[in-house]
């Protein structure tokens, strides 16, 4: 089974971001693998132990991507691409798309059809919850969104996917497109061994063309949000009197 995973490198969402002249001040912050990226790396990769192929993984960005791309060696990928684009932190969603069609042909052409395209269900810095989807109907393929199980019958991908209040199975031909939310695991560690063979890899580069980067995202201001006013707490010696002193307090804001 052939598997291709998108991932994106972002700002480490561990780190606390503050905002300096109308700006996120993330130049500071170590650049890591999205989040949901690594949970759809995971699946890919025991998905393929399952049923036996290839997970392919590929990237945009400048040449510092190669880093992370390098962890997903070394956590399991095959082999990993990166397409180049100094300016991939600013595309617009539907250029993010073309480029990874573009990408994804490309490979198609070296490696063989893909069964199984793979996606996390967002990115931390930008939560737009799109590219999948758009890749999906550009590329006229089923797609499902926040899957966290999935295994292969025959040609089916069975997945299970999470929806307001609980889950539903959904079934789709491959190939096919996932979007890919937090499973009930974690992503494995690398190994010493496996770091030191994703060291020796060599990352090839993929060149896009018949694309359209005119569409760049200015990002007119960043903000943080409001912080929340401290409590009130109620501390009268019976349940009535508390209930009367909350009701009153509820009235005064305007809140009943």
């Amino acid at each position: 089974m052939n598997i291709l995973v998108c991932i994106k490198e972002v700002p480490d969402d561990s780190v606390a971001v503050t905002v300096v002249d109308n700006k996120a001040a993330t130049a500071d912050i170590t650049p890591v693998v999205n989040a949901f990226d690594t949970y759809s790396l995971e699946m890919a990769v025991r998905l393929k132990e399952e049923v036996e192929g290839q997970v392919v993984v590929v990237s945009i960005g400048d040449e510092e991507v190669k880093n992370s791309l390098k962890n997903c060696l070394a956590v399991g990928a095959d082999s990993a691409y990166l397409i180049k684009c100094d300016d991939y932190k600013n595309l617009d969603t539907k250029v993010i798309t073309d480029i990874l069609l573009n990408a994804k042909e490309q490979l198609e052409d070296k490696l063989g059809a893909f069964d199984l395209v793979c996606f996390g269900k967002e990115t931390t810095d930008k939560e737009a919850s799109q590219v999948g989807v758009y890749f999906a109907n550009k590329a006229n393929l089923g797609v499902v969104t926040s899957v966290i199980e999935m295994k292969l019958e025959k040609d089916n991908l069975i997945t299970k996917q999470e929806i307001d209040g609980g889950y539903r199975e959904v079934e789709t031909k491959t190939p096919s497109v996932v979007t890919i939310a937090k499973p009930n695991y974690e992503p494995r560690y690398p190994t010493i061994k496996s770091k030191m063979a994703a060291r020796r890899q060599k990352i090839e580069d993929i060149e896009v063309s018949d694309v359209n980067f005119d569409l760049i995202l200015e990002e007119i201001k960043d903000f943080e949000p409001e912080k929340r006013q401290a409590g009130v707490k109620i501390q009268e010696e019976d349940a009535e009197t508390t209930v009367q002193k909350a009701i009153e307090l509820m009235v005064e804001q305007k809140v009943l």
